[in-house]
């Protein structure tokens, strides 16, 4: 056998017995050994210093048929097994859940300047089971070379870039609660944009995502955003804009907090008890 280079290839497993190749001595006892008793057996490899060695995969019993794979998928990636979220269920009796231990998928909703991002954090950072804040702007700016910046205009290359990231913080949120971690997401989501809206949240996370809206007054909103700086900080008339759009989340059957006189911990609090209502009492949406 030859490659493609004209030099000889050696045998796939060196001489060929019975082409003059004498098989290898048995030690001390000066006869061949049968081939089909010349066989090596692998050695594992050892551990590396401190993780301890990995189980050996079980075998399925013979015969049995095998699980099929997820149904749902976001992009090329499997989902966990646990996915989609499902809608959480009351606790049994007349106690008022307890929001501080539930594990739950909250979305925030809320335009630029309500403080998101601030609460988001804070609630995430108190509670007292582990919980994930995953911010959809954060995760927006994760492209560097050729990001599309909203601001410069909306058009079909922001939008792409705006679902991608949408779709990765739902398989994030989705694989967080797969693995017993409870997450808040944020994003300013309008009620009258379909393609930013509530339904790619819904598929890309589940049914028993709790959608809650940040809503402070104009006048704050406006005196927040001038705090703001790099791309984070829009125009006044921009911002009065986006307000303005939000209200339409009133009467919407989504819960709603005004902020407008309270700092983070005491909005982070009021949170605490609209997700003990939701999961009482899940929105309809």
């Amino acid at each position: 056998m030859q490659h493609a280079g004209g030099t000889p290839l050696p045998p796939p497993h060196g001489p060929v017995p019975g082409h003059g190749a004498a098989m290898p001595p048995h030690p001390g006892a000066g006869h061949p050994i049968p081939p089909h008793q010349h066989q090596h057996q692998p050695q594992a490899a050892p551990p590396a210093p401190g993780w301890p060695a990995p189980p050996p995969p079980a075998a399925p019993p013979h015969g049995a048929p095998t699980a099929p794979p997820p149904a749902e998928a976001t992009g090329h990636i499997q989902l966990p097994p646990g996915a989609p979220v499902a809608l959480p269920s009351p606790p049994a009796g007349a106690a008022a859940p307890d929001a501080a231990h539930a594990a739950v998928a909250v979305l925030l909703i809320g335009p630029a300047g309500a403080g998101k991002t601030s609460v988001a954090r804070h609630w995430a950072d108190t509670r007292r089971v582990p919980t994930a804040h995953i911010s959809l702007d954060d995760v927006r700016e994760w492209v560097r070379s050729g990001f599309a910046d909203p601001q410069s205009g909306w058009n079909d290359h922001s939008e792409a870039q705006y679902r991608l990231a949408r779709r990765t913080c739902g398989f994030a949120a989705r694989n967080f609660l797969a693995n017993g971690i409870s997450c808040i997401l944020d994003d300013a989501v309008f009620p009258d944009r379909p393609v930013i809206g509530l339904g790619g949240w819904k598929r890309h996370v589940g049914p028993g995502l709790l959608p809650i809206v940040l809503l402070p007054g104009l006048e704050i909103v406006l005196e927040r955003n001038a705090r703001r700086t790099g791309n984070r900080r829009l125009s006044d008339e921009e911002v009065a804009r986006i307000h303005g759009r939000m209200a339409g989340w009133y009467g919407s059957g989504l819960p709603i907090i005004d902020n407008s006189a309270h700092d983070v911990p005491t909005t982070a609090r009021l949170l605490d008890d609209v997700v003990a209502r939701s999961i009482a009492s899940p929105p309809s949406w």
